[in-house]
């Protein structure tokens, strides 16, 4: 038996940091904004004639095998590992592959946590409900990182779309947005600054200073929800330069949190962004490095693109994912 497998990744628009317990919980009205997108994380399951496992990363070349899966070591590919652990697969070979670089800040290693979860899920014959696969998907990945993960990361991974991820004292609620995907994607660009991201590190520390009550934090935490608001309302109505107004006013808002959450180049980069016409520009995820994404006029995509590459940043070609996780038995 084989087992193919695929969830995308994702860009976060507006809201990002929120979807970590408890920090929603001391904003109203707090929300995540996000859209999947075509660069997608991949796992393969095949048969072997004997009972071990053996995990193949093909972005970096890794291999590691074992006669049982709980003879795993969580020293070399983690995540897969503990998620093989989870699940307790034997007499299979279990490869990954990503086409987002590493550390971009895009989700890759949550698209790929769901994306082996359904796999593995699959392969040793659990009936899991999506809730349940995103719930063991973001716990695992918390172990691996060693501190909170969020939670909107894993539903455009599942989902697809363009979505709003309601976050509250009832918990977590996914509204999938009434915007015209290609619309979106036409005024998108999405480039690798070249430097691999820390979520961990960045996110841990907002956290620690919001539940220390740094009125800086808090203030900026305010920004961002009401820009949050304003980059949906913008995207439902397509009110572009109405969602620009917005994702420049939530990127303000969020550079207050952290002096890591921008770099110079990533300055730069936008700054140079700007001069080639694009309307707004912000860092994915936590910052400090990964990709950036500019929201343009479609007939500036070109120019906005060549002023990144001439920054050293490698442009993404990518649209818009309406197509959640994917999983093929063979």
């Amino acid at each position: 038996m084989d087992i193919d497998s695929s969830a995308p990744t994702r860009i976060d628009l507006a809201g990002g940091t929120y979807d970590i317990w408890p920090l929603y919980l001391f904003h109203d009205g707090a929300q995540t904004i996000n859209a999947a997108i075509s660069l997608r994380a991949h796992c393969h399951l095949a048969s072997r004639r004997d009972h071990r496992v053996s995990l193949v990363s093909e972005d970096t070349g890794e291999r590691i095998e074992a006669a049982d899966p709980a003879e795993l070591g969580t020293d070399r590919l983690p995540l897969v590992a503990r998620l093989v652990r989870h699940f307790g697969a034997r007499g299979v070979d279990v490869h990954t592959r990503s086409d987002s670089p590493i550390g971009a800040g895009i989700a890759g290693s949550s698209a790929l946590a769901v994306a082996v979860s359904a796999a593995l899920a699959a392969w040793t014959g659990r009936m899991m409900e999506p809730e349940e696969l995103l719930t063991i998907a973001m716990n695992i990945e918390a172990q691996v990182i060693a501190v909170p993960a969020g939670v909107q990361d894993y539903r455009p991974a599942m989902y697809g779309g363009i979505s709003a991820i309601e976050l509250g004292v009832r918990g977590v609620h996914r509204v999938a947005l009434s915007t015209e995907p290609r619309e979106l994607e036409r005024r998108i660009v999405l480039a690798y600054t070249g430097a691999s991201r820390q979520s961990g590190i960045n996110n841990w520390k907002v956290m620690t200073r919001r539940i220390n009550g740094d009125q800086t934090v808090i203030e900026a935490f305010d920004g961002i929800r009401d820009a949050a608001a304003g980059v949906r309302q913008a995207l439902e109505r397509h009110q572009w330069k109405d969602l620009a107004t917005h994702l420049s006013a939530e990127w303000e808002h969020r550079k207050r949190l952290a002096p890591s959450v921008t770099t110079p180049e990533i300055d730069a980069m936008l700054l140079r962004a700007r001069e080639a016409g694009a309307l707004a520009g912000k860092v994915c995820g936590a910052g400090g490095g990964g990709c950036l994404f500019c929201l343009v006029e479609p007939e500036r995509r070109a120019s906005v693109s060549s002023a990144l590459a001439s920054m050293g940043a490698t442009v993404l070609p990518v649209g818009i994912e309406n197509q959640g996780l994917t999983l093929v038995r063979s």
